[in-house]
């Protein structure tokens, strides 16, 4: 079960920090020219287990690999044999911080496999529900695991000493998170209300109308919050990214529409195999995701979801960008950060306004019934895209599964641009390299354990 553990330093400065979770090694040659060595087997503040090694060689890069080195979850395998409905449950159970992409995924698939129509009352519960997800992902990834970086601190607990009330507001947006996820899904870790179909009950009209008040100040602090977050130090780091995310014409896409690009692509979920690959490093249990025709990495996350969605947003949250000097394209990673409270802002607007909007439905699911079928859906986690692919029997049990994670989408990602930060910052002293190449990775909030999901077993005896 991945809970989310933030695994913390000792504190000291960037200019003193020794090197607690990895090992240096330097030696001299016969021409006196450097060879160095960065191993960091436990990467901090990260949502599971990673690692990096960086060698130099003369002032050179030689090579890097970022490391994904939990073990298998095998995932894919509990499901096969299942019923359709205990999908939403057993994927549920990935991941403690977006449990609700994966149980959206799964329930979506699984609708488009048995031809389920659901009904706009629920179409809008489920933003409702994927609005608290996002707010609390984002805030505890915002606040918690990445500002720290931007201005020294080892940890959130550190930084609170001097921002006090930043954290504080950092605590309170979370928790609201977690209380929206609370109101449809019945408790905000491993939601329990979620079911092929629907729900299995409604909130009630006066408790979603007391959210109102909370829901309000929240998008005071959200926009505080991005506004603060406008003030960090971000390097000076630009790439030029393939923005692979969900598109829908009449909204900020949570989890309906077309798999888009902004260099052309514009695909179904069910085309998602015909056009990306799942691949096997050797550095990693996490499986890489590449274009099958190119082989090229993309990137998918925030900054895509901003890119191919920017005309989606509200008119307040379009503002609020240009106001902290942001428009559609971020080709800077370390803005990430910034994109993502951004979002934040956006989704608590969207979740005042159907709270002030409810009414209760005559009937919180939809009948559905099984059969055989083939399924597949793709909806945005917090972290990025998350497919899911089902083939069902007559009787409705799951005989495939495939879940492609947003982490093994972006691990390819996070290598290609570590191997172009590298050089740009090669003179600085080891400790203050390692210290910015964790920045860098923690840029795409990576949720490890959730992406050790499959690994095929070959076995030869002779």
């Amino acid at each position: 079960m991945a809970w989310g553990f933030m695994f913390f330093k000792p504190s000291h400065s960037v200019g003193e920090r020794g090197n607690p979770s990895g090992l240096r090694v330097t030696m001299e040659n016969a021409h006196n020219e450097k060879t160095t060595t960065i191993k960091v087997n436990y990467l901090a503040r990260v949502e599971g287990e990673g690692n990096m090694y960086i060698d130099i060689e003369k002032g050179q890069l030689k090579s890097l690999n970022f490391g994904i080195h939990e073990p298998p979850r095998f995932f894919e395998a509990f499901l096969r044999g299942r019923k359709f409905s205990e999908a939403p449950d057993i994927t549920s159970r990935i991941c403690g911080i977006c449990p609700i992409a994966y149980q959206m995924s799964s329930v979506h698939a699984m609708e488009n496999a048995l031809e389920v129509k659901i009904t706009p009352w629920i179409r809008k519960m489920r933003r409702f529900l994927y609005c608290g997800e996002h707010i609390q992902s984002h805030i505890l990834h915002a606040y918690l695991l990445h500002a720290p970086d931007f201005l020294g601190y080892e940890s959130s607990i550190h930084m609170a000493k001097d921002h006090p009330q930043e954290v504080e507001h950092g605590l309170q947006l979370k928790k609201i998170g977690n209380e929206i996820m609370e109101m449809i899904g019945g408790r905000a870790v491993h939601p329990i209300n979620v079911k092929v179909g629907g729900f299995y009950s409604a909130p009630s009209k006066k408790a979603m109308r007391d959210m109102v008040p909370m829901l309000d100040r929240a998008c005071d602090m959200a926009r505080a919050a991005t506004k603060w977050v406008a003030t960090l130090p971000f390097p000076e780091f630009e790439r030029q990214y393939t923005y692979v995310s969900l598109h829908h014409p009449d909204e900020y896409a949570f989890n309906e529409g077309q798999i888009v690009s902004n260099k052309g692509l514009d695909i179904t979920p069910a085309q998602f195999n015909a056009t990306f690959e799942e691949i096997h490093v050797e550095h990693s249990n996490a499986l890489h995701c590449r274009f099958r025709e190119t082989g090229a990495c993309y990137y998918n996350g925030p900054l895509a979801r901003f890119a191919n969605n920017f005309d989606q947003l509200s008119q307040g949250t379009r503002d609020l960008a240009r106001e902290v000097g942001l428009d559609r394209i971020v080709s800077n990673p370390f803005k990430s950060i910034l994109v993502r409270c951004l979002e934040s802002f956006e989704y608590c607007k969207e979740a005042l306004q159907i709270a002030r909007d409810y009414e209760e439905p005559d009937s919180p699911s939809v009948p559905v019934h099984p059969q055989a079928g083939e399924g597949h859906a793709w909806t945005e986690a917090p972290r990025g895209g998350l497919y899911h692919h089902y083939v069902l029997d007559d009787e409705g049990n799951i005989i495939k599964a495939q879940l492609t994670i947003p982490t093994s989408q972006n691990q390819a990602m996070i290598e290609d641009d570590l191997r172009a930060l590298v050089p740009q910052y090669i003179d600085l002293p080891d400790d203050q390299l390692q210290w910015k190449c964790e920045q860098a990775i923690r840029n795409y909030d990576p949720c490890i354990s959730c992406a050790t999901h499959f690994l095929n077993l070959h076995v030869k005896r002779s």
